[in-house]
């Protein structure tokens, strides 16, 4: 198995950090340039910038944040929100980002992550998807950060946007997200066993017991954390420990 990547997730509308339960309720934090220097100090092994209005309006604002983050935090960067074009992927890829996550357009016009991967490499191409059991085994994508409904099965559309050049997955549960009560373990053991690419665990993570559980049960190759990080539950440090104590295989620190 491949080291296991913590990634802070920092959730950006306008100028400032958020953070809400299930998409919903966005209260403000402070300056996501802060926290993530905060994390690249705890030893995070990356970070998640998404803007959750971009998709609303029709345009990413990041980019000065991305900028200013990339200047000091040596670490790869993802950005997500309003990617629409090859342009907008290569403007953010110019502003520092490594990679980049792309839902709502996808699933308007899925040919997009193609000619991302075309021009950058699906190395830099994630496939972001915000799914939402709707009964037994089944959840369906969202997009407009978690808004919108789009039909798609995501067991499907995982495996369709692996065949259209995505070299990454990053899995929300809306169920789970800011709840801090666990992940959705169904949802992503899914997931991981239909596709070959990297799989992102997003949304729920509220102890370490959750980490040992989703790691255990549904094998994701890296997790998103907010909540426990934001609301300083717990550090990336306390994390990164436990996970050694406990035989997974994380980066150890110099």
């Amino acid at each position: 198995m491949r080291n296991l990547r913590l990634i802070a997730r920092l959730d950006i509308k306008g100028s400032n950090l958020i953070k809400g339960v299930r998409l919903e309720g966005l209260r403000k934090i402070g300056d996501p340039q802060t926290f993530a220097r905060r994390y690249y100090g705890q030893g995070v092994d990356e970070i998640i910038y998404m803007d959750t209005v971009a998709s609303l309006y029709g345009r990413n604002n990041l980019s000065e944040i991305v900028a200013h983050t990339a200047s000091d935090v040596f670490i790869p960067i993802t950005v997500g929100g309003g990617i629409r074009s090859v342009e907008d992927a290569h403007h953010l890829l110019r502003m520092g980002a490594d990679k980049l996550a792309i839902n709502t357009a996808a699933t308007q016009r899925p040919e997009l992550l193609t000619e991302i991967a075309e021009h950058f490499g699906s190395q830099c191409v994630v496939l972001s998807i915000e799914a939402q059991r709707q009964k037994e085994g089944w959840w369906e994508a969202y997009a407009d950060n978690g808004r919108e409904r789009t039909g798609l099965n995501v067991v499907d559309w995982v495996q369709r946007g692996q065949a259209l050049g995505a070299g990454e997955i990053l899995l929300t549960s809306v169920d789970q997200e800011g709840t801090a009560q666990g992940f959705d373990v169904e949802l992503i053991k899914a997931v991981t066993n239909v596709v070959d690419i990297p799989v992102i665990a997003s949304g729920g993570l509220g102890g370490v017991d959750h980490l040992d559980q989703v790691v255990s049960e549904a094998r994701p190759d890296a997790v998103a954390m907010a909540h426990v990080l934001h609301y300083d539950k717990l550090t990336i440090g306390q994390i990164r420990d436990h996970a050694l104590d406990s035989g997974l295989p994380v980066r150890r620190l110099p």
